[in-house]
Parts: C-alpha cells; sequence; structure tokens
C-alpha cells in the first residue's frame, strides 16, 4: 500500500514540556552514536500528543536524534502503527480483514464503519469524532473478527456489537476490551476445558484486558504524566525535575581514620583516566592537528557520533586517509583504545568507509 504524507500540513511541531523530558530520556537510553534507536518510540510519543504524526513532527524528532529528515520518514511511512494522515478525535477504528477475519465477517465490520463513520477508509466522520481503515493480520485469528480501536483489540465481534462499540465511544463510555462473546481469552467456543477453577477463582479478564479495564485506558492517549510510563533507567525526580533527594547519612565506624582512607582511594582510582594501551596491535601515525583545508568530518563514517570524533580528534586522527591507511595490527590498537567504544571500529569497518570518503 501506498503511504503518502497528507496534503494539508501543520506549521510546526514540538512535544509538551512532559513529553520533551520523557523523550529525551528515551534517548538516554542508547549508547553514544546509537540514538537513532530511540525513532520509534519517539515517533509513537508525538502520534500520541498530536493523534497523527504530520511532517513537522517527524523532522522535529529526526533533528533530536541527528538523523536526515529520509530517515525519520522511511520509519514512519513503513510502520502501519503511524498514521499519516489526521484521524478521529475519539478513535481511530482499524479492522483487520486478513483471511480469518474476512471469512468470519470482517466486511461486515467495513460496513458498519462506513454507514457510521465515513464512506471510505481514512476519511473522518462529519462529528470529527472518528476514523477507520481495513488493515492486515492483527494476529488475533482464533478471535475473528477483531478489531483495533486505540490501543486495545476488540475481539469476536459482530456488525450489532461493533456498532453498539461506537455508540458507547461516542457517549464517552469505555467499552469492554478483549472478547465480546464471553470468551475469557482464546479458548475453544464452547468454553475452558483446564484450569477451570484457578481462573474462576482468581481473574475475571485475561491480562491486558484486565489492566484495560483497571486503568479505563483504552482509547485515550498518553500525554506525558502517567506514572507507569515514567523511565525507570532515570531516577523519578529528574523525570518531574525536582532534586532527587541526599541520602540520609551513614554511621561512622568505629575506626573512621582506616575508614575514611579506602573511599579516597576507591574514588581517585575510579575518576583517573585511563592511558591508551600498546599491549594490542601497534598505534597508527598521528596528527598533532588537522591540514590547513580543515579536518574531514569523521561523523560520516557510520558509527561515528560527535563523542567519538571528538575522542578520535584528541587520539590524532583527522582525515579520511589517515583511517584508510591503518594496517590490521593499527586497527586492533585503535579498536582497544577507543574508550568506551572498544571493538567500534572494526565492527563498523571504519577503514573500507574511509577510504571510500577518501576518493
Amino acid at each position: 500500500m501506498l503511504r503518502r504524507l497528507h496534503s494539508e500540513q501543520p506549521d510546526s511541531f514540538a512535544f509538551t514540556a512532559d513529553n520533551q523530558a520523557w523523550a529525551e530520556a528515551q534517548i538516554k537510553k542508547y549508547p553514544e552514536g546509537r540514538q537513532a534507536s530511540a525513532i520509534i518510540p519517539l515517533l509513537w510519543r508525538a502520534q500520541e500528543q498530536e493523534g497523527w504524526l504530520s511532517r513537522p513532527a517527524i523532522e522535529h524528532v529526526s533533528d533530536m536524534l541527528d538523523l536526515a529528515f529520509i530517515r525519520g520518514l522511511e520509519v514512519a511511512s513503513f510502520y502501519f502503527m503511524f498514521q499519516l494522515q489526521p484521524v478521529g478525535k475519539i478513535a481511530h477504528i482499524q479492522i483487520c480483514g486478513t483471511t480469518s477475519c474476512m471469512i468470519c465477517g470482517a466486511e461486515d465490520l467495513v460496513a458498519v464503519c462506513q454507514e457510521k463513520i465515513a464512506p471510505k477508509a481514512h476519511q473522518i466522520s462529519v462529528d470529527g469524532n472518528f476514523s477507520w481503515e481495513e488493515v492486515e493480520c492483527l494476529g488475533a485469528c482464533a478471535n475473528a473478527p477483531m478489531a483495533q480501536i486505540g490501543k486495545d483489540y476488540f475481539e469476536d465481534l459482530t456488525a450489532e456489537r461493533l456498532g453498539t462499540l461506537l455508540d458507547e465511544l461516542a457517549a464517552g463510555k469505555t467499552p469492554q476490551v478483549g472478547p465480546q462473546n464471553g470468551r475469557f481469552a482464546a479458548e475453544p467456543a464452547g468454553g475452558i476445558t483446564s484450569l477451570t477453577d484457578f481462573v474462576n477463582a482468581k481473574i475475571k479478564l485475561n491480562a491486558s484486558a484486565q489492566l484495560a479495564h483497571d486503568i479505563g485506558d483504552s482509547v485515550k492517549r498518553i500525554d506525558g504524566t502517567e506514572v507507569p510510563l515514567l523511565t525507570p533507567w532515570i531516577d523519578k525526580a529528574a523525570n518531574s525535575g525536582a532534586k532527587p533527594p541526599k541520602p540520609a547519612a551513614r554511621p561512622k565506624p568505629a575506626n573512621a581514620q582506616k575508614a575514611a582512607v579506602k573511599p579516597a582511594a576507591t574514588k581517585a582510582k575510579s575518576t583517573a583516566k585511563p592511558k591508551a594501551s600498546d599491549d594490542a596491535g601497534k598505534k597508527p601515525r598521528t596528527m598533532k592537528a588537522p591540514r590547513k583545508a580543515g579536518a574531514d568530518d569523521l561523523k560520516l563514517i557510520k558509527g561515528v557520533g560527535p563523542k567519538l570524533e571528538k575522542l578520535l580528534n584528541e587520539m590524532g586522527f583527522f582525515h579520511y586517509d589517515q583511517i584508510a591507511k591503518w594496517a590490521p595490527a593499527e586497527l586492533a590498537w585503535v579498536d582497544a583504545n577507543l574508550e568506551g567504544f572498544i571493538g567500534r571500529a572494526s565492527r563498523d569497518n571504519w577503514i573500507d568507509q574511509a577510504k571510500s570518503l577518501a576518493s
């Protein structure tokens, strides 16, 4: 299917303060030079904020990750989870139309959408509340036919039930997600045949359906303030902008003088900058400064970001032809001395890249 940017675009895009903090925290998950790995969560956050992905939003995320705009567009246009056109304010309905669902009545569900929302896919209803499309397999074949509305699956649907769901959503209600015919999950239509005591006594809904029920969040878009979405690898206080509390002072040991010596020695050891090692390979010829024409942009080498470029310059490498001339032993030396990036030069094949750039 051909996916293009919408003909009408907003003038600009910016994350809200909460979403900006969240996005920056996502980027910190990845090592220097690999920030592009955050492209999908950041695009998704932008879509959650606005409802769809505009060109300014894609370009804003690409700028944050130091990516060419076309790279961001490639990701956004490839995945059907990203909507490249405006959608309904309340919900966008995705009807699965692949084999199992088609056999079990997906065409009837599409007819409901055409009648109650709009005649064609991606058109927004007159009241602006809903939009719909037919998509490929959503992976709930045992519960066909089904639709994804917001974040959740509505399974075992009939045309009548889908019409009722749309009415409930329009009235501001949050319908129960999951199977709509009384099934617990994907057990046989006749009912479960094992673990009956456990299911009946402990669990009323399957895991994802239970969570959606508990928080009432099947169609609501995230806005950046949800506590479960705070980044666990960064202190909660850092996400909120507040200063983390100071740790409580520990009682001093009996031999305070002896105890005080050890932390100081440990700190000195951990903060000392490691010296370059000549144990592995042979150090290449280096330069004290770039040539008069100026240093080459080493960031054009795949895997080299601003931090690595600075490190290479400090080591005495400023030009593509320097890297292109590294012998195997010299490459081994560089790999062993790339502080924080051990082995990067070999893994990303810097020598061949440098040869191409130098030529």
